[in-house]
């Protein structure tokens, strides 16, 4: 008995939460309560996926201890003559039972624990989890958009916001509430009524995962099988360019016409009007460089001037926080997929090189070790061979994973001849006491059902606020609704994998020891209504909306319908296609010319060094300044002498240094971003006239960090602000610093 494999599963489960948390979220910039409240979300949901399947081993063993005894003990056993109720007493044989020296030696689990140490990690993970996800995570959700300027008036508005989420859950808990009323025989009390709320969010996740698992199981092996066909991902991604890219278009419409509202507001609300103060906390959410761009434009004179009420103002402050979110979710997204087609082309090109080194199109920047381990042969070996290989062997295995579930799921509640292909691996593996074996098997199945059941709510279309972007560029509030999503379907996802192993007495209808995870749960049968029909049949339902997604049903309800789906015989596909090819190759050659205009200016630094400026060039003597020209300078002059002309002059507003060019003839929006120190924002000035490559459509800054220089060219920076995520002062305004 050693607490060794439990303690190493908490420590490595909250160093995968931390990363992944580091990797999608930004620990600097987002408030630290956001960032602390989806830290746990995500640590002990991972917590119940990694250890259950040691409670899973450790229940193996108990249950050999109990059918070896030569006399079965009179106290605590589980009596099954009518429905438990309460949390902790609905398993066969509970902790008081006395265990008597078995006939013959069951073999310990290593990693076999003390009796008390699983229920009460339970039942801080769980109750932890359901605060969260019905409390806390909601409400801090909706307190980030809600455009009221008093706390009070925020929570209210996150309540209103939240009524469908309280709605559903109530509901389920009244029905419940007056079934218990109305049966005789039973009285409500503490344990009863924990039971019932436990219930009901078991019962209300069991239906979303239905759904999302009834899509994910035929779709991931699928999307696996079709990425590893180069042509259909490359086609596919043009699809969703093209349709991202309208999107952005709408998105940065929209932002247009919520600064001129925030313009025309602005000129009835003075400073001192009693709403200015409101008016000035709307401002500080917008970036720099749009209050800059709104202050150059001028209003049609039939603009009204009168001053808005509170109410109008706060409806104003919702739609600036939405529609700013909006962007920044747009333009992260098209900069990850065009960095992803562009490697696909690039795969595309190498396949067919005969020297088998790879030449990307934008080369990245890596270590010097990272280049020397993943060599140029080596990634064209890995990219442009076995990667096809290794998709089309993930989606095989994926495959088998999921009609393994499919038929569980559809036989788990048979109990004789046992027909759950889960329940009967693990019952080979009780009888030769392979406990490892055990664990592992439950650890992956897990993982699996929670992967699909997690990527799904982030695909499906009506969910498209919500996204997780690597390297730190996801927003908090969608990092908030992961985590709440998390915490909802963990819980209801491992009681359902309890019953397709066959270790729920509820469902087999066998005396049987439980895990301590089902004991601090409880069942997912409160009451017959649920434990007779929805837990047994309605994830019979799962099977159905298999065959639905296998056939495309959906895709081709909504295509009828006019929402674009990707279905490749139909004629908008293969015009939404080449309008994606042809953006991209747009975005190609602005991506080009920003990383020409890098190489030059690097180039001419390395041969001149630091330029100085004109002042003080004007103050050295005419012998000082004045060289031969030779024949080999004259190149390098005449390119000295176009990047000065270009150079913009820095000047400082509100402390800030801003660059700008009021000399530029394209009409291109330029950036507004703070600088310190040695590093210095300027403004691209390639970009052709009527390309529609300006402000909020791709364009970042250059950043000069001394003698490195930076592009901006994935859409790494949201509206010109800095790439660098380091904190300076208190968190940014906007989450509960207005008021």
């Amino acid at each position: 008995m050693t607490l060794g494999p439990l303690l190493t599963e908490v420590v490595v489960t909250f160093c995968l939460a931390a990363g992944l948390l580091y990797k999608y979220g930004n620990w600097l910039k987002h408030h630290i309560i956001v960032t602390i409240a989806v830290l746990i979300a995500w640590y002990f949901s991972f917590l119940i996926i990694f250890v259950l399947p040691l409670d899973v081993s450790s229940t193996v063993y108990r249950q050999c201890m109990q059918e070896n005894q030569p006399d079965f003990p009179t106290s605590g056993q589980h009596v099954n003559s009518s429905v438990t109720l309460g949390l902790g007493n609905s398993s066969f044989g509970n902790e008081n039972t006395s265990i008597v020296t078995p006939i013959h030696l069951c073999e310990e689990p290593w990693s076999n624990v003390p009796k008390n140490v699983f229920p009460n990690l339970w039942r801080v993970v769980y109750w932890t989890s359901q605060c969260l996800t019905w409390l806390v995570l909601p409400l801090m959700q909706s307190y980030i958009k809600a455009g009221d300027f008093t706390v009070r008036g925020k929570l209210k508005s996150a309540l209103i916001d939240n009524a469908i989420y309280y709605g559903s859950y109530l509901f389920i808990c009244g029905v419940l509430l007056i079934y218990i009323a109305l049966k005789p025989g039973l009285n409500l009390d503490g344990q009863k009524l924990k039971a019932i709320a436990s219930s009901a969010s078991n019962t209300w996740g069991l239906f979303l995962l239905v759904l999302l698992l009834g899509y994910a199981l035929v779709e991931v092996p699928r999307s696996l099988w079709n990425s590893s066909k180069r042509g259909y991902v490359l086609n596919y991604s043009y699809f969703k360019a093209a349709k991202l890219s309208s999107e952005k278009c709408e998105a940065e419409e929209t932002v247009d016409d919520i600064l001129e509202s925030l313009q025309a507001v602005s000129m009835a609300i003075g400073p001192g009007h009693p709403l200015h103060r409101n008016l000035e906390t709307i401002f500080q959410k917008v970036p720099p460089e749009l209050r800059e761009r709104m202050n150059r434009r001028q209003l049609p004179d039939d603009t009204p001037t009168d001053a808005p009420s509170d109410k109008a103002l706060v409806r104003l402050h919702k739609q600036v926080i939405k529609a700013l979110q909006t962007q920044h979710r747009t333009e992260t997204q098209w900069g990850l997929l065009v960095d992803r087609i562009v490697m696909l082309e690039d795969v595309a090109r190498n396949q067919v090189s005969h020297d088998h080194r790879y030449k990307p199109t934008f080369q990245p920047p890596r270590s010097f070790w990272l280049r020397v381990i993943y060599s140029p042969t080596i990634e064209w070996y890995w990219k442009c061979v076995l990667h096809g290989y290794v998709l089309k062997l993930a989606a095989i295995m994926a495959g088998l994973l999921s009609a393994a579930v499919v038929w569980s799921e559809v036989t788990f509640f048979n109990k004789e001849p046992v027909l759950s292909l889960f329940a009967q691996f693990l019952n080979l593996a009780r009888v030769n006491y392979d406990y490892f074996t055990i664990e592992v098997l439950s650890t992956l199945i897990i993982a699996y059902m929670c992967y699909c059941a997690y990527s799904t709510v982030l695909k499906i279309r009506l969910l498209n606020l919500y996204y997780l972007a690597p390297h730190h560029q996801t927003d908090e509030y969608s990092l908030i609704f992961s985590g709440m999503m998390l915490c909802r379907l963990t819980p209801p996802m491992c009681l359902n994998f309890l019953g397709l192993i066959h270790m729920d007495s509820h469902i087999i209808k066998h005396h049987i020891w439980e895990t301590h995870y089902t004991q601090v749960m409880g069942h997912m049968d409160v009451i017959s209504i649920v434990s007779d029909g929805f837990n047994v049949y309605f994830p019979m339902a799962m099977l159905a909306f298999c065959l639905a997604t296998y056939f495309s049903v959906g895709s081709r309800l909504l295509s009828m319908l006019g929402f674009q789906q990707f279905v490749g015989d139909d004629e908008v596909t293969a015009d939404l296609v080449e309008e994606g090819r042809e953006l991209i190759k747009r975005e190609k050659r602005r991506r080009q010319r920003a990383e020409d205009s890098v190489n030059r200016r690097r180039e001419f630094q390395e041969r001149f060094g630091s330029a100085p400026s004109r002042y003080r060039a004007a103050r050295q003597k005419p012998e000082d300044r004045v060289r031969p020209l030779h024949r080999d300078d004259s190149t390098e002059s005449a390119r000295a002498v176009l990047l000065r002309d270009v150079e913009p002059m820095d000047y400082y507003v509100g402390g800030s240094t801003v660059s700008t060019n009021t000399a530029s003839t394209n009409g291109s929006d330029h950036f507004y971003a703070p600088s310190s120190g040695s590093d210095r924002y300027y403004p691209h000035v390639d970009a052709p006239a009527g390309t529609g490559e300006g402000l909020g459509r791709g364009h970042g800054p250059t950043l000069y960090q001394g003698d490195t220089f930076i592009p901006d060219t994935a859409g790494g920076v949201f509206g010109g602000m800095p790439i660098s995520r380091d904190r300076v002062g208190p968190p940014p305004r906007g989450l509960f610093d207005d008021v």
